[in-house]
């Protein structure tokens, strides 16, 4: 990067400097007490020049935390102040001297690497997800030529270029972008960006009159990578501004990785030369995961998660079993099905049985509202019992009759999203009320009795896969 000091004309800072003292309140104000003592409190104010502000901070750690998870909040907050200030700059002071009152500002060299351009419009966007690397990607089948292609790039850079990854939701193409970028910037400028977020900077500039900026930022890097770029359908301008970085990147030896929903020649509204360019490439596809690898992706899952907490929670083997089967579309619904049966396991401090699996991971298993029933629920509940239906929808209050009726009514408001008096007028138009005590009733008769719980869980099961085989 230039010397962003070179034209500083330290005779054009403004008279009336900011009050830091009050940036500070409201930092602390607005972001809270607890972020700003371990991060903002570190930050001091140098100087206020033309349309940006100069600050310093300890170390680079620090700074790196602040500009990726607060910057966008404090320039606002500067802004508050000074609506005309733009961007902020950090200068990396080690022993940390508060130099608010300081005369004279030692101008940097070219090669100095402590100090951080950062623009309102281009803040930090190119954020590498950390817990998403190589180490912690499950290979299988279906995605193990994705993965060692995503492995090469690193090693070898430009030997596929570009490197295009297509698959469906869910399948892991982020997480490689992710692997990608995590293991080349520790050695090269990268830059990761979603498609969307191109195109964001690409009309903000544009209304900003600031093309000339958006070229050299997205032009001046060593590694691209983007994801998504099915969201550049049918944007004209942006897809010619995209070809010409796209092909400046390959000219100047840069490696291009782009991650999509569908392979190059699928794509709608996209221009053919792009198309093209991406087709030029190595393309490689994400299947669905097979049997194998579902059940690998849970084991390591619950492994992660286990390493977080002292005390292990053991899933047992019916359960993954049963997840590793119903969830075969999408990785990342199968990891959320396991973060949910364990944050279920530690907030209920048991762990769930399959009636409860089912019930916890009902969206995910496709079993949606429409196909349990207040009718389906009434058969069920009626079979179960041994009695009619025209039994248990009557006034009778015969023991025998009670109970069915109150499981019934339980399971219908637990099940569906029917309120007390939509329930009341499927059971013969009863009194809300009734609905509530029934509902209580049940509660109390699980926490007492395991075999009203059990027959409960049975139901449940039951009405959520009403096939022949379950029914009795």
């Amino acid at each position: 990067m230039e010397n962003i000091y070179k034209n500083l004309d330290l005779n054009k800072s403004s008279s009336k400097k900011l009050d830091w003292l009050l940036i500070q309140h409201e930092m602390k104000k607005k972001l809270g007490s607890e972020v700003y003592e371990s991060w903002l409190k570190k930050i001091d104010f140098i100087d206020e020049f033309n349309n940006y502000i100069l600050i310093s901070v300890p170390t680079r750690f620090i700074r790196d935390w602040i500009t990726s998870r607060y910057l966008d909040q404090i320039l606002q907050i500067v802004k508050i102040f000074k609506k005309d200030l733009i961007r902020i700059e950090f200068k990396i002071v080690e022993n940390n001297i508060n130099l608010d009152n300081q005369n004279n500002i030692d101008i940097p060299s070219k090669k100095n690497e402590n100090v951080s351009f950062l623009k309102d419009s281009f803040l930090q966007y190119n954020r590498v997800d950390h817990n998403k690397r190589f180490e912690n990607f499950v290979t299988g089948n279906s995605n193990k030529l994705a993965y060692e292609a995503s492995l090469k790039v690193t090693e070898n850079l430009s030997h596929y270029n570009p490197l295009y990854i297509y698959g469906g939701v869910g399948m892991g193409k982020t997480h490689l972008l992710n692997s990608i970028g995590f293991e080349l910037k520790k050695r090269k400028k990268v830059m990761f960006v979603p498609a969307e977020r191109f195109m964001y900077q690409f009309i903000k500039s544009i209304k900003a009159n600031d093309m000339v900026r958006f070229k050299e930022y997205f032009r001046n890097t060593d590694i691209l990578l983007i994801d998504d770029i099915q969201f550049m359908n049918g944007k004209e301008a942006m897809q010619e501004e995209f070809f010409h970085t796209f092909n400046a990147l390959l000219d100047k030896g840069s490696q291009i990785i782009v991650s999509a929903d569908r392979s190059p020649n699928k794509l709608s509204r996209i221009q053919e030369r792009i198309k093209s360019r991406f087709s030029g490439g190595l393309v490689v596809d994400i299947q669905k995961p097979d049997l194998e690898l579902r059940r690998n992706i849970i084991e390591n899952k619950i492994n992660e998660l286990n390493k977080l907490y002292a005390d292990k929670i053991e899933i047992s083997k019916e359960i993954k079993d049963f997840i590793s089967l119903e969830i075969s579309s999408s990785i990342r619904e199968l990891v959320g099905a396991i973060n949910r049966l364990i944050s279920f396991s530690r907030i209920y401090n048991k762990l769930p049985n399959l009636a409860e699996t089912k019930i916890v991971l009902k969206d995910l298993l496709n079993i949606n509202e429409n196909k349990v029933t207040i009718d389906l629920i009434q058969t069920l509940v009626c079979k179960f019992f041994k009695i009619s239906k025209n039994e248990m929808l009557s006034s009778r209050r015969s023991r025998y009759l009670v109970r069915p009726r109150q499981t019934a009514i339980y399971l219908t408001k637990i099940l569906t999203s029917k309120s007390l008096p939509e329930i009341g007028r499927e059971f013969s138009n009863r009194d809300h009320t009734t609905i509530i005590h029934s509902v209580k009733t049940i509660e109390r008769l699980k926490e007492n009795d395991k075999d009203m719980a059990e027959n409960i869980n049975n139901l449940k099961n039951q009405i959520l896969y009403n096939t022949k085989e379950n029914e009795v």
